[in-house]
Order: structure tokens, then C-alpha cells, then sequence
């Protein structure tokens, strides 16, 4: 019984079986967003070396399998897998490759049914040893970039301290939750490879690795929050002005966070018709304005919408308003709304309203509104907050048609 000849020539049939089972398996959400192709990505190559195992009649060609493996795991690291999603893809192959043989395995001789199947099932942990190699290393190299970024941002940090002295105490505070972890975390995996170096490329070992960069990332963006809210109070941030479409840097926004709303099954409501045509401010710190507002409605919303409406507000006046046409610009959601006494403080750096219905999320910095109040502030405008508890939030920002510069 020739299985490499039978293997290749059910390839095809046992990838197109491997990618939907991928696809179906509720545990692999990674895959979810990916085509097809993406899916795919090195299988073919892996099952190809396979067959050369397989074979008696010609050589082995293993050097195939590690490098089909090896960008396997790397693709893998740089789509957002985590190493569990990656042990199913493999259990998942395994159990397509013997589904697709099965019926030919039961007309073989029994020493050749136990050696295919060893075989097979020596090819698939090798592909996952090498796999887990690269993935590994790609996690490596990327928590090495995120310590780099973290001690240049931290270098500038020390240098902007000196603009502002609020809010210190909070800021140590929220700091030292994920740098714990980064910490304990490294201790760990660096004692359990120095000690025993067979861990390294092991699944508990892989994990350790992905906290330090979760939470490395946590850090890295309530450092930079900071840093641009220390700008800011500074008066160190400058405006570009210069005229804009409205609509274009509303769509450009929207098609960053409708992903995010999807994933939660939110819907995302736009009402541009009225928005005026051009306008004179600074289209980054507008685009900076609009998602820190709509990444925290869907932040706090279950279900439901989140609206947004522009308009003009008056000649001299333009508006972005939710289910209300006297506001101006505004971001409004059906989500867990704010108490009347949280309100007065909830622009404030750090806030935490204690009144919500939910805690607050683990991906929260604290400092958005006080960024948000800040820029609004630096481009000639205000900003209100509507708000009833367990209904949702409606924040309306307004903006001068044309922003004065000061010569």
C-alpha cells in the first residue's frame, strides 16, 4: 500500500476539509476575520513533506517540513493567534488526515496501517515542535520591540514630569498592576528556562510570554495617554489648521471602529446629510476627538447602538449630534450610562465612577475623556455630557467653523 502516493493525491481534499473545520471551531476566534488563504497559509507544504516520509521509494524531505513549519508559526504570531488556537489547528489536521485515509487504511497489511500511522503522527508533532519554535521567537522578538518602544517612551516621560504634578500618586497606582505582571512573568519564564532549557518552546512557557506583551501593551498605552495629556496641560501641543472634509474624516474613523462594535454586536448608526462642507481645524486632533468618544461608547455598551450625527450648528458653528438637534457634536450609545453626581468629574484624569452598572473594563486607561476635554478645549470648543443611569450617554462636542490661529 503506497500512503504517500494516496496522501498526495488527497491533499486538496484533506485542506479544504482542514480550513473549514478551522473556521467552525469556536475555539479558534483568530481565524475568524482571516480568508481563506490566510487559513491555508503553509499546510499544503507540510502534508507534502509528509508524503516523502511516507514514502519507500524516494527521500525524505524533512527539510521542507521544518521550513513549511517555521512560517507557520510565524504568520501565525504576526495574525494574533495564541498558542491554544495553534495545539487545535494541528489536533484538527491530525484527525483530517486520518479521516481522508481511513477507509484505505483498512485494506493494508497491519504492519503497514502501524507504521503509516506513526509515521503520520511523527511528521504532525515535529511540524508542531518547529511551529511553536517560530511562534515562540516571534513573540521574543516582539517583546524585546515592545521594551525598546517602553524605555524610549519612559525617557520622555521623565522629561515631560516636570509639566505637570497631579495626579502622580494615581498614575504609580495604575502602573503598577501591569508592570507586576510583566515582572513576575519574566521572572518566571527566564527561572524556568535557566533551569530547565527543555521549557522554552512549551505551551505554559508560550503563555507566560503572551501576559508579559498584553500587559507590556497595557503599559505602553497608559504611558502614552499620559504623556499626551501632560502635553496638553503643558500647552506643548500645537495645531495644525487647515481645511478638511468633515465627512471624509468621520468615514476614516468609522471604518477603524466598526470592527470593534461588530465584534460586540453593536450597531453603528451615521447621519452625515446635514454636516458642513469644509471646515478650518486640525484633522488629527478631530479623528483623535471622535474615536477616543466612540471607542468608549462601545466600550461600555452591551447591545445596541452607538449613534453619530453631523450637522451644522450655526453660522458660526458646526455639530456631530446624537437623536438630538439642538447638540452640536456628539458621540451617544446605549450603554451603561453615568450617574449625576459622577458627571461633574468624569473629565477628570483617572476618574473612576464608582456608579456605573458595570466595573471598569481592564482595557480602560482612565484618561480618555480628560484627553478628549483637553484637545476640545485646545481647538476653540467645548464639551457636555448628557447622561441617565442604565439608558446611556450622549457627549456633545462643539466646534467654531474655523479655528483662529494667533500669529
Amino acid at each position: 500500500m503506497d500512503y504517500s502516493h494516496l496522501l498526495s493525491e488527497k491533499t486538496n481534499t484533506i485542506v479544504e476539509n482542514w480550513v473549514k473545520a478551522v473556521r467552525v471551531d469556536k475555539d479558534i476566534e483568530s481565524a475568524d476575520s482571516l480568508p481563506r488563504i490566510d487559513i491555508r497559509n503553509h499546510i499544503p507544504h507540510v502534508l507534502a513533506a509528509m508524503a516523502t516520509v511516507l514514502s519507500q521509494s524516494t527521500d525524505s524531505n524533512i527539510e521542507l517540513l521544518v521550513r513549511a513549519s517555521l512560517t507557520h508559526g510565524v504568520f501565525r504570531s504576526q495574525q494574533g493567534f495564541d498558542s491554544a488556537e495553534i495545539a487545535l489547528e494541528y489536533r484538527l489536521l491530525r484527525q483530517e488526515i486520518f479521516a481522508a485515509i481511513n477507509a484505505d487504511l483498512q485494506l493494508g497489511t497491519v504492519a503497514e496501517v502501524i507504521r503509516a500511522m506513526r509515521v503520520i503522527d511523527a511528521v504532525v508533532d515535529e511540524a508542531i515542535a518547529q511551529c511553536f519554535k517560530s511562534y515562540t521567537e516571534e513573540r521574543l522578538r516582539e517583546l524585546k520591540q515592545l521594551q525598546s518602544q517602553l524605555m524610549l517612551t519612559n525617557e520622555e516621560l521623565n522629561r515631560l514630569v516636570s509639566a505637570t504634578q497631579d495626579n502622580f500618586s494615581q498614575l504609580a497606582h495604575e502602573l503598577k498592576t501591569p508592570l507586576n505582571s510583566i515582572i513576575n512573568y519574566s521572572d518566571l519564564f527566564l527561572r524556568q528556562v535557566r533551569h530547565r532549557p527543555e521549557v522554552r518552546d512549551t505551551l505554559p512557557s508560550v503563555e507566560n510570554i503572551e501576559r508579559v506583551i498584553r500587559n507590556s501593551r497595557q503599559l505602553l498605552s497608559l504611558i502614552n495617554s499620559t504623556l499626551e495629556l501632560s502635553r496638553c496641560e503643558a500647552g506643548k501641543m500645537q495645531l495644525r489648521v487647515m481645511s478638511i472634509d468633515v465627512r471624509s474624516v468621520i468615514n476614516a474613523v468609522m471604518e477603524i471602529m466598526e470592527p470593534l462594535a461588530a465584534a460586540k454586536g453593536l450597531v453603528m448608526m451615521v447621519d452625515c446629510s446635514q454636516a458642513p462642507n469644509q471646515v478650518m481645524t486640525d484633522p488629527l486632533r478631530l479623528q483623535q476627538i471622535i474615536t477616543n468618544l466612540l471607542s468608549n461608547a462601545i466600550r461600555y455598551t452591551e447591545s445596541g447602538t452607538v449613534q453619530l450625527t453631523c450637522q451644522m450648528l450655526s453660522d458660526q458653528q458646526w455639530c456631530i449630534a446624537i437623536c438630538a438637534p439642538r447638540s452640536s457634536e456628539a458621540i451617544a450609545d446605549t450603554g451603561v450610562g453615568i450617574s449625576q453626581e459622577d458627571q461633574l468629574r468624569v473629565f477628570d484624569p483617572f476618574f473612576r465612577a464608582s456608579s456605573t452598572l458595570h466595573a471598569r473594563l481592564p482595557d480602560s486607561t482612565g484618561l480618555g475623556l480628560a484627553i478628549v476635554k483637553q484637545l476640545v478645549k485646545l481647538m476653540q470648543g467645548k464639551i457636555e455630557l448628557e447622561s441617565l443611569l442604565g439608558v446611556g450617554s450622549t457627549f456633545t462636542v462643539i466646534l467654531p467653523l474655523e479655528i483662529k490661529t494667533i500669529s
